[in-house]
Order: C-alpha cells, then sequence, then structure tokens
C-alpha cells in the first residue's frame, strides 16, 4: 500500500481558503481592526545608561477598506515577535510601519504599555527605594507619516489650599494622578516627565520613607498647597517653555480624602497648530 508524499508547508497553506481575504459587500470602511492587550517582554533604556526589562501591554489596530472581510490576526503576533526585545522610540516607528505593510492597510496604530521603575532617594534618610510609573508608547501611521507620543502618568501628593486657609489644625491631602501625553521634536527622557510633575505637586512620593523622611514630606506638602487647577497650569507652563515639545495634553485627577469624588482637571495644547494659525503673512501692495 503507497501513502501519499506530506504536502510542503507552503502548499497546505494554499490549500486551506483564506476567508478573511474574500470580498465583502457592505462597503463599511473599519476605523480600527487588530488584537489588544497582548503581552510580551522588552527592553528599555533608561537615562541612567542602564536598562530595564519589563513587560508590556501591546494593541495593534489597523484600518480595514470597506471592500475586504477581515484582517490577519496572526500577523500582528508575528511583526511583534519579529522585534524580539529591545524597544526604543526609533524601532517602535519602524514597528509600525512593517505592520501597515504587512497589512496592507493606509493607517494603523500601536499602544505599547509597561511599567517602568526610578530608583529614588528618600529626602532626609538618603535611603533608596524603587517608584513604579505608568509609561504608554503610542504609534500611529497616517498618510506615511508615523508619529509617536509619549505618556506617563505620575502619582503625586496635593494639598488642599482652601482646607489649609479655613482650618486651625491641618489640612485635607490626598493622592493624584498627573497624566502627561506628549508629542516631540526632541528626545525626551521618560524620568525628565516625571520630574517635570513632581516639581509642580504638594510633594512627591516615595516608595520607602524613614520617620524622618515621613516628617519631611508632611511638612513639605503642607507649605506647598496645590489645587488640581494649579497643577495642570504649572506642568503646562513648563512644557510650553520646552522647544522639543510640540504638543501635550496634561490631566490631574485628585482622589479626594473628604469627598466620594475625584477633582479633575485638563489641559491640550498643539504647538505646531498654534504657530500656524499665529502666522499671518503680510499683505502685498
Amino acid at each position: 500500500m503507497t501513502h501519499p508524499a506530506p504536502k510542503l508547508a507552503g502548499q497546505v497553506e494554499r490549500d486551506i481558503p483564506d476567508i478573511q481575504s474574500t470580498p465583502d459587500t457592505r462597503h463599511i470602511h473599519i476605523d480600527q481592526v487588530g488584537i489588544k492587550d497582548i503581552r510580551h517582554p522588552v527592553v528599555v533604556r533608561d537615562r541612567s545608561g542602564g536598562e530595564q526589562h519589563t513587560v508590556a501591554t501591546f494593541s495593534m489596530y489597523v484600518s480595514l477598506p470597506h471592500n475586504f472581510k477581515g484582517t490577519h490576526m496572526s500577523r500582528f503576533v508575528e511583526i511583534l515577535n519579529q522585534h524580539e526585545y529591545e524597544i526604543s522610540v526609533q524601532s517602535f516607528k519602524r514597528m509600525i510601519r512593517e505592520m501597515i505593510e504587512a497589512l496592507n492597510a493606509a493607517s494603523g496604530q500601536i499602544e505599547m504599555r509597561f511599567p517602568y521603575f526610578v530608583n529614588k532617594a528618600a529626602p532626609v534618610s538618603g535611603v533608596r527605594s524603587l517608584m513604579d510609573y505608568d509609561v504608554t508608547f503610542i504609534g500611529e501611521i497616517k498618510d506615511g507619516a508615523p508619529k509617536v507620543q509619549l505618556r506617563v502618568v505620575v502619582p503625586v501628593t496635593s494639598l488642599c489650599p482652601c482646607s489649609k486657609e479655613i482650618s486651625d489644625r491641618g489640612a485635607h491631602n490626598q493622592r493624584s494622578h498627573v497624566t502627561v501625553q506628549v508629542r516631540t521634536r526632541g528626545f525626551v527622557w521618560i524620568e525628565e516627565l516625571i520630574e517635570t510633575v513632581e516639581k509642580e505637586a504638594s510633594c512627591e512620593l516615595y516608595g520607602l520613607l524613614k520617620r524622618p523622611d515621613e516628617k519631611y514630606v508632611t511638612e513639605r506638602a503642607y507649605d506647598n498647597p496645590r489645587f488640581v487647577e494649579d497643577m495642570v497650569r504649572d506642568v503646562a507652563m513648563r512644557l510650553n517653555a520646552d522647544d522639543r515639545i510640540s504638543a501635550y495634553i496634561v490631566e490631574s485627577e485628585n482622589f479626594e480624602s473628604i469627598h466620594n469624588h475625584s477633582a479633575f482637571a485638563r489641559i491640550a495644547r498643539d504647538k505646531d497648530a498654534d504657530a500656524a494659525t499665529s502666522y499671518k503673512p503680510q499683505a502685498t501692495r
């Protein structure tokens, strides 16, 4: 008895129907289709000259023309694995280009979210500990031009100026999350954005504090009260003065300690758009 010769992988793939590539007759374009929340190890360079090995959560999307039934989901994972572990801004841009080329798409977006750690010294004792921050790279390509934005969530302390003014003893304070998302025209370290926020808070946070440190941060916050409006305005002023930043969004959410709700403020600015609209050519005679 003879057995048929085994089929090669390429031949087997050709024999299996490709349903995603079949025509769709509903004539509806899809803005984003892809995969969400896939985890992958990455290596990120930090300002100290070292590397951080961490795990990032990726979401990857492309646009889908009205005449295609579906996209090839496996190709997203293939692209991710081709880049192995080290991710930088430049390799991130390359990955976006590769994604839309592999999927024959007009536009696409990749989000990469990961914990980032900074080794901080306590303000009095000097004891060192790691402080974690939530960081996201957001890459988008449209009309052939890739753009990358960086978002950092910075936890800080905010103390209420009104509570301090009207109270005989103490003032209410809370932990706040200040989120900064920037588009840059020059290289910016993650640590620089973190420091920009922490300088404008009532007090920054630390992973480990001894008693002298706790005394310091308590009094530091009391001497440096901030409304939610103060924090977004003061951070915005620093970003306005930084020529490397071309656009930004600053948000602050204060998790109120005496209310069952949060206080929130947001500022968004596109410096490039502002510059374009403010330019008025002189009329010719």
